[in-house]
């Protein structure tokens, strides 16, 4: 038994079916793409939230070790190394020895005693700049 070969079965893809294709999938990703980056900055600003949440807990472990929370000499580093002059210091009270950075890898900014409680720690956001929206905003421990 021979088998045929037909014409169309033996041809590629034409140069139109390729450019039809390519066509409808940088319509995708036109569409697609900006939805994706909003949810990447909304989980960058999410990301930031919660370790500020964990960064006050961490001081609030300090000061009921030390009897106060760290002062701004010391700032968040007192939460990784014992400071000199401290006794009753019970640390590390991070679990991977290190303050972390922000999403957008800049320093928290610690500052004590706080305008909006005992302490504030906040983010200034993508820009590093104080204000903005979306990515650009502001994170910080009051709110």
């Amino acid at each position: 038994m021979r088998y045929r070969v037909t014409r169309f079965a033996s041809q590629g893809f034409t140069l139109i079916e390729l450019l039809v294709v390519l066509a409808i999938l940088g319509m995708l990703v036109g569409l697609v793409g900006p939805q994706v980056m909003d949810q990447l900055g909304g989980s960058k600003t999410k990301t930031a939230k919660i370790q500020i949440a964990d960064l006050g807990a961490a001081l609030d472990l300090f000061r009921l070790d030390v009897g106060r929370y760290p002062n701004a000499s010391e700032g968040l580093e007192a939460l990784v190394s014992k400071p000199s002059e401290l006794n009753k210091w019970n640390g590390p009270y991070l679990k991977k020895n290190q303050i972390p950075t922000d999403p957008w890898s800049y320093e928290y900014i610690y500052r004590f005693p706080g305008e909006h409680g005992s302490y504030d720690i906040y983010s200034l956001g993508s820009d590093n700049a104080e204000g903005g929206e979306g990515e650009a905003q502001d994170v910080v421990s009051w709110e």
